[in-house]
């Protein structure tokens, strides 16, 4: 979409801390207001008074997956891209369930380097195609 708005706010959900404060200290060095959630739970609260642009989403967190995570977060914020990842090989049950209940994602193998995530922000907010639809 020309005129888009470039992505200023990006949400990180990843159970692990080192990578997603890593990840928010490269996103933040390059300007981008970053919030970081540990849990899809504490995400949740976050978005709640907060709207993110971006999210980069772990699909396998502690109790609620990154992908129902996604479909809330798409519920209260369909313009938020979304780049899901996972280490897991199969994440592809999951996927399934979000198809039934009427969402499509893309899941990208982990690890994904800063670069891929940086081009991806980038790409959001110039109005390439979306990483993930609901």
């Amino acid at each position: 979409m020309p005129g888009r708005v470039p992505i200023r706010t990006i949400l990180i959900v990843e159970d692990e801390a080192t990578i997603a404060d890593t990840l928010a200290l490269i996103l933040s060095s390059r300007g981008y207001e970053v919030r970081v959630a540990y849990s899809a739970e504490k995400a949740i609260e976050i978005i709640s008074a907060w709207e993110p642009q971006f999210a980069v989403v772990d699909v396998m967190l502690p109790m609620m997956n990154g992908i129902d995570f996604s479909i809330v977060l798409k519920d209260n914020y369909p313009n938020c891209q979304i780049l899901l990842s996972s280490g897991q090989p199969n994440t592809n049950g999951l996927l399934e369930e979000a198809i039934k209940k009427g969402h499509s994602f893309e899941v990208f193998a982990k690890p994904l380097h800063p670069t891929f995530i940086l081009e991806a922000v980038e790409n959001a907010g110039s109005g390439h195609e979306p990483l993930a639809e609901a």
